[in-house]
């Protein structure tokens, strides 16, 4: 028999809760320091020394939260419906944790995105809220990782909630490409493409790079938030495991 290559190496030591717990725990300083870093210049730079749009002012600052937001709420839930996946596929516990450890995260950048875009919609459009596609469909997310957590709360075996929350995960992951290209399909309110137009961004570059500085700071804060709650997922799921009861002594100690 072969010997297996590094990505299937890597993949089964994932699997194991030991050796994601030390591994986690050495990556989550420089996370914060990233995160710090990417956040302070982000902020200043889109605060201070990019230049007022030259239709909407000052307000619209607002990207600098509302769009990597809106972005993370999507890239979260791609990653919890993946990670739901490689649990019922695999079976595997660490997968299942890292799925029901997204919902929250993903429903708070879910949250945001709505909020701040109804701060930037009543002075744009005139209205709080407009049942535009991808406003509709950004709720739905909302709604659905909202059902997540409570569908995972409602079931006392764990790993059978798990399982279920997986199926819910895969089944609303149709609502992606929904929200992505709700613009181009129909005819709604909401801004077109901006950034993603690589060949040429509808966005100065001053504008730009700020808000790109901001979604890597996003990216690194849901990493963060990620670790720490799967980490806490771990301890609790792992409580009558030895090597969980060696840490505790330890720190006790």
């Amino acid at each position: 028999m072969k010997n297996p290559g590094f990505f299937t190496r890597w993949f089964h030591r994932m699997a194991s809760p030991v050796w994601f717990y030390q591994i986690s725990g050495k990556l989550l300083p420089w996370l914060w320091v990233l995160f710090a870093v990417l956040l302070v210049t982000g902020l200043y730079g889109g605060l201070v020394t990019a230049p007022a749009d030259y239709q909407q002012g000052d307000s619209f600052r607002i990207i600098y939260v509302h769009v990597p937001a809106a972005w993370m709420s999507m890239f979260v839930y791609m990653v919890m419906a993946v990670s739901g996946a490689i649990a019922l596929i695999w079976r595997m516990k660490l997968a299942e944790m890292v799925m029901v450890s997204c919902a929250p995260i993903g429903a708070g950048f879910t949250f945001i995105a709505l909020v701040t875009g109804s701060l930037w919609g009543k002075p744009m459009w005139g209205a709080w809220w407009v049942w535009d596609a991808r406003l509709t469909a950004e709720l739905i997310l909302l709604f659905l990782y909202l059902g997540v957590i409570g569908l995972y709360s409602a079931i006392e075996d764990k790993r059978m909630a798990s399982r279920a929350v997986a199926i819910l995960a895969l089944v609303g992951i149709v609502n992606i490409p929904i929200i992505h290209y709700s613009v181009e399909w129909w005819n709604t309110l909401h801004q077109g493409a901006t950034v993603t137009k690589f060949d040429k961004p509808s966005i100065h570059i001053d504008m730009l790079i700020p808000l790109l500085l901001m979604a890597g700071a996003f990216k690194v804060f849901f990493a963060i938030s990620l670790l720490l709650r799967t980490r806490n997922e771990l301890l609790e799921r792992e409580l009558p495991r030895q090597w969980v009861k060696q840490l505790v002594e330890e720190k006790d100690g």
